[in-house]
This record gives structure tokens, C-alpha cells and sequence, in this order.
């Protein structure tokens, strides 16, 4: 199997692009900015939701399913949201097509057919959702209401990446409603650390969490928490966001309930989200040039068995000795495909699941018959070792968990090791040039120095970490007083 990938160091974006498609995740589609998810794609996805729902409902959340189509008046009556999403939005304006009496088996938008009021296709859910509230919250025993989505959402970008950013795609979106302040804050910190503990225990991607600043805050929200990851090539991704978003959309819609006292009050509310960005995140954060490499904990095949033989007689005793082991693998719920197609050689299934980025990969072969072994190789180190059949079962099982760790932590040093300190603007330039990653460098908290850094080196501040320091500083572009460095990054 011909791989023909662009490497990361010839071009980054296209190694990217080329992977994607030709490791069978995903495709461009017949409509403008959408992508075909493939099976394989699909699978990785289907298991980052089966773990980020358990651990939602692990957290008291339960999921709901909201309307696809919100209307105008809806959607614009909390205004920073409105304004936000406006230049995104697709508008539907009719409801039935007719012929084309000038152009024979064509059809037109029937001008008899205008909706009473557009409906907006949601590039996000508050509105719907908290006109829906309005009916759900009365008291305060209603409360808190803890509530999630698995949908589809559209937003019309017009530069467009597979999985990174598309017209349309696949998220999840919590929508949340309490009885205080406090509690919506530290809901909005929770799910900040479910995200962050989803990230590294199973994407192997650490993570760091902060805060955005102002002008990158969601629109309606008081305050955005999110966690943000380095790409391979020094990029910053924001993987996912948590937003406390006051009493805006309580008081755009009129949620209110009685407290103790009987007195009516304004719920607090939040909103949460993670998309199929994560599928891009996990592809740049750990593959090669050979293909992918995916962490055990997400990988649809945990090992793939390649038969190596010449003769029928060896193919069969080779395919016994197989089933033997699949059987064992899968009672400890590892995923195991024994590839047996006599339609392609043994180097052909190599490269297509080193493409693929099966973690281990086990060849049979006559030797290993007689000799009672078997030929493991790791996707992730592409090395390889002889193990006795009697150690088999245990050295997979133990070596599964081996990479997912070694993923984690190669990842974290790379990020570790760009994070970079800077005193000037001029070093803050060098950096951004030269080395990439994550820029640490005082600011004076301005929106308008904000914007002039982004301006003149496509550096964004991507968030203020949680757990910055305190330190007397001075802003590296104004020169004024600082007393926390945020993390500046060209982002995707």
C-alpha cells in the first residue's frame, strides 16, 4: 500500500490534509465545507463520545435533543449572542421548491412559499434552549437544570479544514441552569476539568486551562474557561470551552424562579461545548510521517494479526494460532482484527495499519509457529520484539497502557519545552518565528494592545492560565504595569 504523504516538515498543513483523507477518516463532500465522515473516523469519534457521555452523566447531566431551526426573533433576543454568530449564520426563507418554468426539469424557490419568520439553521443552542427553560424552571426545587446535547450544529466559515473547521459538524453542548452565582461558576469549572481530564487520560493531550480574555470570550458569556493544546508544528488548538454566562440569557428570555422566600429570581446560567475538532487535535498531536498514531484509549483497533505464510497447511495453523488469541485478547475487551485476506501480502496490511495507526501490530509466521512466538511491533516507537506465547496475552495487554503513558508524555514535553518566557517585543517576535509554541509574556490587559500584537504577528492571547503566578512586570508591547503573563500563540 502506497502511503505518498507529504511529511510534516515539508508542509505541515498538507502532511495534515493528505492524512486525514488517506488514513480514511474523512473527506470533502459534494456541499461547500462539509465533510464525510468515514468508518474509521466515525469509530474514533463514536469512542470520545461514549467516554465524555459517561462522564457527563458520571457528573449529574442528562441529555435532551433541541429543534435544528431557531427563529429570527429568538436567536436575537440575547443581542452579544446575535451579533457574535451573525456573519455565520444560514437563514432558511422558504419552504418548497417548484419547476422552473424557464428551464425544463429544474427547479426554483416557489415566491408563494416565504416563512412567516426565517428560521436560523443554530450555529449554537442558547436560544432555543432557554426559551425552552422559560417553561421547565419555576422554583427553586427545579433547579439546578443539568442538561446536554449530542448534535449537529452549522456555522458557514469560508475557509474550510477537515475536522478543524468545517460548514457543518458534530458537538456536544451543555446548557445549564442554577439557583446561584456560585454555582454556575464552579459548573463552568467542572466541566473545564472533565474536558481537561478527557483530553489526557484518553486523547493523551495535556492540556493547559485558563481563562480567555474579553474580546475572545464567547458571545454572552461574563467569563470563558478553556483548555488549550500545541500541535506539532507549534500551533495552539483550543480543544474546548466552558462559559459562565451570568444572568444574559435568564433575563433574554425571562427564566426566573421562586427561591426559598417565595421571591422571584433570575437563574444563573452556562454552556459547555466540544466538537469534532477533537478528531483534529488527536491526528496532529501524535502522528507522523508514516501516518497516524493514535492513543490505545481511542484507537478502534487496539491490534491488528497478520498472517505471514506460503502454503495453505501453514495459512491454517497460522489462523488457528490466531483465533486462540483473539479470543484471549478479547475477553479483557482489547479490540483485535485478525486481517486473514488472501487478496493483499503481508507488507501491504504493514503499511495500511501503520497508515491507520493501530497501536500494535502482531505477525504469525512458520518460525514463530515452531519456535512458540510471536513478532509485536509498536505503531508509536515502530520497534519490535519477539515474545513468547505464553507471555503474550500480558505483554500486550501491559504494553497498550505502556504507550498510551509514552504518548502523554512525549506530548507534554514537546509542549513543555515551548513554553517560552519572553521580556520584549522584539524576543516575543523571534520566538513567534523561529520556534513557535506558547509565548509567555506580560500585558497590560488592554483589548486595544490585544489586538494591535494580533495585528502585527498573528499571535493571539489563546488564555491567562489558571494557575499563573503573580509577578510584578511590565506589558512587552506598552511598556505599562502587569502583574500576570498570558499565553500568546498562533492558533488554529
Amino acid at each position: 500500500m502506497s502511503k505518498n504523504i507529504t511529511t510534516r516538515s515539508e508542509d505541515y498543513s498538507k502532511w495534515y490534509n493528505e492524512l486525514v483523507v488517506k488514513a480514511d477518516l474523512a473527506e470533502n463532500s459534494g456541499v461547500r465545507g462539509c465533510m464525510v465522515i468515514k468508518p474509521y473516523g466515525y469509530a474514533i469519534w463514536e469512542k470520545m463520545q461514549r467516554e465524555l457521555d459517561r462522564m457527563f452523566k458520571e457528573t449529574g447531566h442528562q441529555n435532551a435533543y433541541f429543534p435544528l431551526f431557531v427563529p429570527k426573533s429568538m436567536f436575537e433576543a440575547e443581542e452579544k449572542n446575535a451579533e457574535g454568530f451573525a456573519k455565520e449564520c444560514a437563514i432558511v426563507t422558504h419552504y418548497r421548491l417548484k419547476n422552473d418554468p424557464d428551464r425544463p426539469g429544474k427547479l426554483m424557490v416557489d415566491p408563494n412559499a416565504a416563512l412567516e419568520e426565517e428560521l436560523i439553521v443554530r450555529p449554537t443552542s442558547e436560544a432555543i434552549i432557554w426559551s425552552t427553560y422559560k417553561s421547565w424552571v419555576q422554583s427553586y426545587r427545579d433547579l439546578p437544570l443539568l442538561i446536554n446535547q449530542w448534535a449537529n450544529v452549522v456555522r458557514w466559515e469560508m475557509r474550510t479544514r477537515l475536522f478543524l473547521r468545517t460548514a457543518e459538524f458534530l458537538w456536544q453542548e451543555g446548557h445549564t441552569a442554577h439557583a446561584t452565582r456560585q454555582e454556575a461558576i464552579e459548573e463552568s469549572e467542572k466541566m473545564m476539568n472533565v474536558y481537561a481530564e478527557f483530553a489526557e487520560k484518553f486523547m493523551a493531550m495535556p492540556v493547559i486551562k485558563g481563562l480567555k480574555t474579553e474580546s475572545e470570550r464567547f458571545a454572552g458569556a461574563e467569563e470563558t474557561y478553556c483548555i488549550e493544546a500545541l500541535m506539532q508544528d507549534g500551533k495552539a488548538l483550543q480543544a474546548g470551552t466552558s462559559h459562565f454566562l451570568g444572568q444574559n440569557f435568564a433575563k433574554a428570555f425571562d427564566v426566573k424562579f421562586a427561591n426559598k422566600e417565595g421571591k422571584q429570581e433570575y437563574v444563573w446560567g452556562t454552556s459547555w461545548g466540544v466538537s469534532t475538532r477533537l478528531m483534529g487535535a488527536l491526528v496532529m498531536t501524535h502522528s507522523d510521517d508514516k501516518g497516524l498514531v493514535l492513543p490505545p484509549n481511542l484507537a478502534p483497533i487496539h491490534v491488528v494479526i497478520v498472517p505471514i505464510h506460503r502454503t495453505d497447511e501453514q495459512f491454517a495453523a497460522i489462523s488457528q494460532e490466531a483465533d486462540n488469541l483473539v479470543a484471549m485478547l478479547r475477553k479483557l475487551d482489547i479490540s483485535v482484527k485478525y486481517d486473514d485476506r488472501l487478496t493483499h501480502k503481508p507488507g501491504f496490511k504493514f503499511n495500511e495499519y501503520e497508515l491507520k495507526g493501530v497501536p500494535l501490530r502482531v505477525a504469525i509466521g512458520p518460525n514463530d509457529l515452531e519456535n512458540g512466538t510471536f513478532e509485536v511491533a509498536r505503531r508509536d516507537t515502530l520497534t519490535k520484539e519477539i515474545v513468547a506465547k505464553a507471555d503474550i496475552v500480558k505483554y500486550i495487554s501491559e504494553m497498550l497502557e505502556t504507550i498510551q503513558s509514552d504518548l502523554f508524555v512525549k506530548a507534554r514535553d514537546y509542549r513543555d519545552s515551548h513554553i517560552t518566557h519572553v521580556e520584549s517585543f522584539d524576543e516575543f517576535k523571534e520566538v513567534l518565528e523561529t520556534k513557535g509554541g506558547f509565548i509567555a509574556a506580560h500585558w497590560d490587559g488592554t483589548p486595544e494592545t490585544e489586538e494591535k500584537i494580533k495585528d502585527l504577528t498573528k499571535a493571539t492571547i489563546r488564555c491567562v492560565a489558571l494557575d499563573a503566578v503573580e509577578e510584578t512586570g511590565s506589558c512587552v508591547f506598552t511598556g505599562k504595569p502587569s502583574t500576570k503573563r498570558a499565553l500568546f500563540a498562533k492558533a488554529y
